[in-house]
């Protein structure tokens, strides 16, 4: 398809006839016109709201027909209108990036420029949604700007850099965790904007939109996706930032109509490594913000045991993660499929970093240690006596996990609140977000916690 201009994108994503232009007469600043020259172009940006299947929204995109959309100050000034004007109205904020970065005159202006755009974003980020989608080249501190998003939306054939000798192409974004979704091309992306539009709230102090749904046929099973597809409305389930963090699960998706986020672990890998903690945290914290619960799919070994430097970053993206958990106040509900073993468990479904339920499934195995570590310390001595000891850690292993380890014990000392069948997960979670949406929570007074960076 031909690249779409920025007036065609933004006719492209809102309803018909709704958009209206803010700015419209705001002139690019160059020599070749004066202030009064009424043939001189807009800004490099085209700025403005409309609607999108009747929810409003701001808009602006980069306009590279003028000044290859370079950001200058009266670019900045336009855009840094649109998020005023959006906190004070609590809606959503869509920013398409096509520009060649900043307006060059050797000043410090274009510093002061995206100064002004970093601000607004801070301010509003929490209080309404941010969505940016990279359809060309977004560079420097454009950059920065399209990653202050809640989510990132990026077509293939795009550009995502901090520097032009560094690579930017949609995959290594994609792979670094900075981008939510790749899309084929523009058309694709502009749906995805309306879709997530339509499903999340207007802004912090909105609930969920709850919304006509189609009952899913299929039936719930232990892998991550087979659980989604059994508990989620049919054709409701967006899975975000798919080539980061491989071991772990982020998807927006709606039982009974209304919005919930998912995250879990996959079953490409049995620990979770410090891509997937900062891929799990930064989810839990977008969901947190908008009031939207949370249901955490738990299976998995722990937290991978890497060495050297590796293992630093992976204690500071698994204190993140518990810390993004328990400070979250919105809903939140774990199911254990199969596997919480250590400090995973304590992180993703532990009661006392304020899971609201915790439910397990009658195989589960939790526990602080796997079961074939659990055996050297419990029963070292049946197996010092044995001549076959691989088969005998095997069967004091299956002994721990069966016993000690089983739900059943973990529920009889309060870890978890029920053990429940596979088949009844779906009306057990159902009940479990009904009851629970009412959930209101008081925080001390604070600015916010102090976690490792």
């Amino acid at each position: 398809m031909a690249e779409c201009l920025a007036l065609e994108r933004i006719n492209r994503l809102l309803d018909e006839g709704s958009f209206v232009e803010v700015g419209a007469l705001v002139s690019a600043r160059t020599t070749d016109f004066t202030v009064n020259d009424q043939s001189a172009p807009s800004d490099g940006v085209i700025t403005g709201y409309g609607q999108i299947e009747g929810n409003p929204v701001y808009v602006y995109s980069q306009n590279r027909d003028v000044l290859n959309g370079t950001m200058g100050e009266m670019h900045a000034k336009k855009i840094a209108k649109l998020y005023d004007m959006a906190v004070k109205t609590g809606t959503p904020i869509i920013a398409f990036y096509d520009s060649d970065g900043a307006f060059m005159d050797g000043t410090a202006e274009c510093l002061n420029s995206y100064g002004k755009m970093l601000s607004a974003s801070g301010v509003i980020s929490g209080v309404v949604p941010q969505i940016s989608v990279i359809v060309g080249a977004c560079t420097g501190m454009s950059a920065m700007l399209a990653c202050s998003a809640d989510l990132v939306i990026m077509t293939k054939n795009a550009e995502f850099y901090s520097a032009p000798n560094s690579k930017g192409d949609s995959e290594t974004a994609e792979k670094a965790g900075l981008v939510s979704l790749v899309c084929e091309d523009e058309l694709e992306a502009i749906e995805k904007v309306k879709t997530f539009i339509n499903i999340l709230p207007s802004n912090n102090l909105c609930p969920a939109p709850v919304y006509e749904y189609e009952e899913t046929q299929d039936s719930v099973t232990g892998d991550i996706k087979g659980f989604v597809k059994g508990v989620c409305d049919a054709n409701s389930v967006i899975e975000i930032s798919a080539g980061y963090g491989k071991a772990s699960y982020t998807a927006f998706a709606s039982v009974k109509g209304s919005t919930i986020g998912i995250c879990g672990t996959n079953k490409t890998s049995d620990k979770l490594n410090a891509d997937d903690c900062t891929k799990i945290a930064r989810f839990v914290r977008m969901c947190d913000a908008f009031a939207i619960p949370i249901v955490t799919v738990v299976d998995t070994e722990g937290f991978e045991g890497a060495t050297d430097k590796n293992a630093i970053e992976e204690i500071k993206a698994m204190t993140r993660l518990a810390n993004c958990y328990a400070e979250a106040t919105t809903v939140k509900i774990s199911v254990i499929t199969g596997k919480a073993i250590g400090s995973a468990f304590t992180a993703l479904a532990g009661k006392n970093v304020n899971a609201d339920f915790v439910f397990a499934w009658e195989n589960a195995v939790i526990a602080p240690v796997m079961p074939e570590t659990a055996v050297e310390f419990l029963w070292h001595d049946e197996l010092k006596n044995t001549d076959n000891l691989q088969a005998k850690r095997a069967e004091l292993a299956q002994k721990y996990a069966e016993t000690l380890a089983s739900a059943r014990s973990a529920a009889a000392i309060d870890a978890v609140d029920d053990v429940i069948a596979p088949e009844n997960t779906k009306d057990v979670l159902t009940s479990a977000l009904d009851i629970m949406s009412g959930k209101r929570v008081s925080k001390l007074p604070k600015k916010h916690s102090n976690i490792p960076l």
